[in-house]
């Protein structure tokens, strides 16, 4: 009788390892999803007289890709962005998160820039708004200006050909 407590506690928590297992981590939930962007406001790293704003971008569906100079990953997918937007037809910002503005400017003229803009939140405040946990992370935003989809991690081929760009498609 005194086992079966500890073994209730043991079963239970066996299970919810083995659920938590099968999880999918980059499959972060966002409660972001289907409502508005937040607000960026923020001037833009290659020109900071200028400002990102959100109703400037209605209309098409495009990317908002979190990224800074320090993520190694960030360095790795910027050569994938390019590629595919231009491929693809789809505009790609950027939002240069936690980032030193010399630095991520050094990286995109040596690596090559992929954004038609790239907003500076030095700070962190306009990526806690949008929930990020690390950086790389990419969303899709509808023409109404409502996050469609969330990906954590790096931009690969395989996750612009099978994620992103049905969503984008399907936005068109």
């Amino acid at each position: 009788m005194r086992f079966v407590l500890p073994l209730a506690i043991f079963l239970g928590l066996a299970i919810m390892l083995g659920l938590g297992l099968q999880r999918d981590p980059r499959a972060l939930p966002s409660a972001l999803l289907e409502q508005p962007a937040p607000a960026i406001d923020r001037p833009l790293l290659e020109d900071p007289q200028q400002i990102l704003q959100l109703q400037d971008l209605r209309g098409r569906a495009w990317l908002l890709n979190v990224w800074a100079s320090w993520c190694a990953p960030c360095r790795q997918e910027l050569p994938v962005l390019a590629e595919l937007s231009k491929r693809d037809a789809v505009a790609v910002y950027g939002l240069n998160y936690k980032d030193q503005p010399d630095k991520a400017r050094a990286l995109l003229r040596v690596a090559g820039n992929p954004y038609r803009a790239s907003a500076m939140d030095g700070d962190g405040r306009v990526g806690m708004d949008f929930g990020i946990q690390g950086v790389p992370e990419t969303f899709v935003i509808d023409g109404q200006g409502r996050v469609r989809y969330r990906h954590v991690g790096p931009v690969t081929a395989e996750i612009w050909r099978d994620r992103l760009l049905p969503v984008i498609r399907s936005l068109q």
